[in-house]
């Protein structure tokens, strides 16, 4: 035991200072990090005696506070998310007029989408606490590091703590000011059902692109003049219309090409159809989700994949890439011209996003499918393995597997 005891004594005199820094750099919270420190020390006293002192003794005493500041972290952010919604949920403001937005979960978008914060925390910090995503689910959409995204939040509700911003139930006159980000988070909420990416999920989410589709529809009764918010349900139910089609029996995923078109759901493509014709003929301008869903109308006009349109494809995300110029508009715009100019052409252009797309699976894949017309098999070989690495869903994966196998 005195052996034991000088050891936690020395170890605790040699690596208190230190290990608090190094946590408080890592979390920036002194309070965690201290506190973190003594559990790390207490658990010592009472293990050491008994399982001996390790080899290591401040590498272990380092390991095990960083996973306790990891616990309390998550234990404050579960709480404040909770604190946060009863806030929303309770709070005394008088609240706009009654039966402006009467579904809960809509109102609860509307009112994390506060102008007062940056747009991207708006969308993560609505996606954390109504959505119901996960923080790995959260950064995956934005293609960004999971670290990053955790700060953005927590800034987010710092922000709304410190400038004491009121939780209030927008009114009717509030809503156009918020829509757009209401019309973002539920575009990420549906994409992530419709290619889930966590842990131990199914490739498809329904859960999710249903509610999805239910709040955009109830979203368009609010705002039957937005155009965007039309674009955006149109949108959503022709891709719905193919989710049949999407995954084989063997679990691997079918992309749009090779799917069975006698199992897409005719009556969403209809009224997406519907949509996009009277966005149309409304004559103004479109925006974003409207191109997508001329694209997406463009796509299940065809009755073979032979007769796609790509000529009109390629105008459209031309139109696209003057609103939204975004390195994955343009990787999605370079699939389309692969069609109509070739690999070669489109190969080119895939290229000149690696920087910014490094990290994006669908990059990888989308070159590897154009290295591998180009009769480049073994620069495809590698772009599959990296795709396959970083891929989370499991039908994706199973496909991009077979398609590498197949280079021999």
């Amino acid at each position: 035991m005195t052996g034991v005891s000088a050891a936690i004594t020395r170890a605790h005199r040699e690596e208190w200072a230190r290990m608090v820094a190094s946590l408080t750099k890592r979390f920036g919270d002194l309070d965690v990090a201290e506190e973190a420190a003594a559990e790390a020390f207490a658990t010592a006293v009472e293990r050491w005696p008994a399982d001996g002192v390790p080899p290591n003794p401040g590498a272990w005493l380092t390991t095990t506070a960083n996973r306790r500041a990891i616990d309390r972290i998550r234990r404050e952010s579960k709480r404040d998310d909770k604190q946060l919604q009863a806030q929303m949920v309770y709070d005394d403001t008088p609240p706009g007029p009654p039966g402006v937005i009467d579904d809960e979960r809509l109102r609860l978008i509307f009112t994390c989408c506060h102008p007062a914060l940056a747009m991207e925390a708006r969308l993560a910090l609505t996606l954390r606490l109504v959505g119901g995503l996960t923080m790995p689910e959260i950064a995956r959409a934005f293609l960004v590091p999971e670290s990053t995204m955790g700060q953005r939040i927590t800034r987010a509700k710092a922000k709304i703590k410190a400038a004491r911003i009121p939780w209030r139930v927008p009114s009717a006159e509030d809503l156009p000011a918020r829509v757009s980000g209401v019309l973002a988070v539920l575009f990420l909420v549906f994409n992530e059902g419709y290619l889930a990416t966590g842990p131990g999920a199914g490739p498809v989410r329904a859960d999710l692109t249903a509610e999805a589709i239910r709040l955009t529809r109830l979203l368009r009764t609010l705002l039957p003049g937005d155009g965007e918010v039309a674009g955006l349900l149109a949108l959503m139910l022709l891709i719905e219309a193919r989710r049949a089609a999407r995954v084989s029996r063997s679990g691997e995923l079918v992309p749009l090409q090779e799917q069975d078109r006698g199992a897409w759901d005719r009556t969403l493509i209809a009224e997406g159809h519907r949509l996009v014709r009277e966005r149309l003929a409304a004559g103004v301008a479109p925006g974003r989700y409207q191109i997508l869903a001329a694209i997406n109308a463009v796509h299940t006009w065809a009755r073979e994949a032979r007769d796609t349109d790509w000529s009109q494809i390629v105008a459209l995300y031309d139109q696209l890439v003057r609103l939204d110029p975004s390195p994955i508009v343009a990787l999605n715009r370079a699939i389309a011209v692969a069609e109509l100019d070739g690999p070669e052409v489109a190969l080119a252009v895939v290229d000149r996003l690696e920087a910014r797309l490094a990290g994006y699976h669908a990059y990888h894949a989308t070159r590897a499918e154009l290295l591998r017309r180009l009769g480049r098999s073994r620069e495809s070989r590698s772009a599959y393995d990296r795709a396959i690495e970083l891929a989370g869903n499991t039908a994706e994966t199973a496909y991009l597997t077979r398609r590498r196998d197949q280079l021999g």
